[in-house]
C-alpha cells in the first residue's frame, strides 16, 4: 500500500488527470480513511477553471470535497477518538475550532481559516477523489452506520448546503407560500425534497434543461418552469403577481441572478447559493422592499448530522450516477457539459 490512484488537478485551466501518488500517512491529530465514495460538484469545475489559480491552491491537488470512507488508521493523540472500520462522512468546511464562529458551531464561517490557510479537502489541499485520504481532525467525521456511501456522500454538500440555506428562511414558508428553486442539479433537486418535507410551501423549479425539470417533478416540485424570457411572467402568474416568499439560486450565473430579484416577494428572502460568478445589484429600488439577500456557504456540523438523520429516515434520496475512479476525468467532462442528472459519484 505504498501508492494509490487519485484524480488530481495538475495545471490551472486544464482537465484533471488520473495519477499514481503516494498513500498519505496520518500525522498527529490526523485520521486516514479508505475512501468509499467521492461526489463531484460544479465547484470542482470552478476550481479547475479559475479558483485554483486565483486562490493560490497548491498543485497538484487531489479533487473532491464530498467524501465518504472507512477509518483505517489515526495519528498520535486521536486513536482513542475514532473506531477502526467505522463508515463515515467528512465534514468539509474546516475551521480553527477556537474563534467565536467555530465556538457557536459555524466552522463554515471561521474567522481565522483564510489567514491560517485552513482549507477544505479538494478546495485547497488533497480531497477524496482517491483511494485514500487524510482528515485533519477527528471531529470532522460524521458516522453513517449502514447508509450506502454512494448515496450518502452527496449529503456533505448537495444536502448540507441547501439545508443550511433553508434553515434561516423556513419561517417564511407557510401553507400559503412559494419557494423558487433555480438549478435542478445536485443541490437543487435535494433542496426540493427538503422544502417539501420541512415546510408546507409550494415549490417552483426553474432550469434551462427539460431533463433536469423532469427530475424536479420526480422529487416533488409542484411546478417545473423553463428558465427563459417567459419565466418571470409564469412565476408571477403562479404567485398571484406577488413573487415567491423565498428564492434559492443554486446556479449563481448572471442570468439567474438577474431573474432572482424579479421573482422575490416584498419582505422575501433571496438566497444566492451558486458560485457561477454573477453579481447582484442591491439597493433601494433594485430589490423588493425589505428583501433579505443571503449568500450562505455550506453548513454546520450540526446541519450535517441532521441531513444524515433525514437520509436514514428516507426523506432525502439523492439521484446519483456512479463512476469508477478511473472514469473520473470523463465524469467531470459530463458534469461540465450538463449531462449529469443529479450527482456524479466516484467509487474507488
Amino acid at each position: 500500500m505504498s501508492t494509490m490512484k487519485a484524480i488530481q488537478l495538475v495545471s490551472p485551466g486544464q482537465w484533471p488527470q488520473l495519477r499514481e501518488v503516494p498513500v498519505p500517512r496520518p500525522g498527529p491529530g490526523q485520521v486516514l480513511l479508505k475512501v468509499t465514495a467521492a461526489g463531484l460538484c460544479h465547484s470542482d469545475i470552478a476550481v479547475m477553471e479559475s479558483y485554483a489559480e486565483e486562490l493560490g491552491y497548491p498543485l497538484p491537488m487531489t479533487l473532491g470535497h464530498e467524501c465518504a470512507g472507512i477509518v483505517i488508521d489515526a495519528g498520535e493523540g486521536v486513536k482513542h477518538l475514532v473506531t477502526m472500520g467505522e463508515p463515515v462522512l467528512v465534514y468539509g468546511p474546516w475551521g480553527c475550532g477556537r474563534c467565536r464562529q467555530c465556538a457557536e458551531g459555524y466552522e463554515n464561517y471561521c474567522y481565522n481559516a483564510a489567514e491560517r490557510n485552513i482549507t477544505p479537502p479538494g478546495l485547497g489541499h488533497d480531497g477524496g477523489a482517491a483511494e485514500y485520504m487524510l482528515v485533519d481532525r477527528a471531529r470532522y467525521l460524521v458516522p453513517i452506520q449502514d447508509l450506502d456511501p454512494v448515496k450518502a456522500v452527496p449529503l456533505t454538500d448537495a444536502a448540507l448546503t441547501p439545508y443550511h440555506a433553508l434553515q434561516h428562511s423556513r419561517s417564511k414558508l407557510d401553507a400559503n407560500s412559494y419557494a423558487v428553486v433555480f438549478g435542478i442539479g445536485g443541490l437543487g433537486h435535494t433542496a426540493i425534497q427538503l422544502i417539501k418535507h420541512l415546510t408546507p410551501a409550494q415549490v417552483i423549479a426553474l432550469d434551462v434543461s427539460e431533463r433536469h425539470l423532469e427530475l424536479a417533478r420526480q422529487v416533488g416540485a409542484d411546478y417545473a418552469v423553463k428558465s427563459d424570457d417567459a419565466a418571470v411572467e409564469l412565476v408571477q402568474d403562479l404567485t398571484h403577481g406577488l413573487g415567491a416568499e423565498v428564492v434559492f439560486d443554486f446556479v449563481g450565473v448572471q442570468a439567474s441572478i438577474d431573474l432572482g430579484a424579479k421573482l422575490t416577494k416584498v419582505r422575501g428572502d433571496w438566497n444566492i447559493v451558486g458560485i457561477g460568478g454573477g453579481k447582484a445589484t442591491v439597493g433601494f429600488g433594485a430589490v423588493p422592499y425589505e428583501c433579505n439577500v443571503f449568500a450562505p456557504y455550506w453548513g454546520t456540523r450540526g446541519d450535517l448530522y441532521d441531513v444524515v438523520a433525514l437520509a436514514r429516515r428516507g426523506v432525502i434520496e439523492i439521484h446519483t450516477e456512479d463512476y469508477r475512479l478511473d472514469q473520473g476525468v470523463d465524469a467531470y467532462k459530463r458534469l461540465h457539459s450538463g449531462e449529469v442528472i443529479g450527482r456524479a459519484v466516484l467509487r474507488p
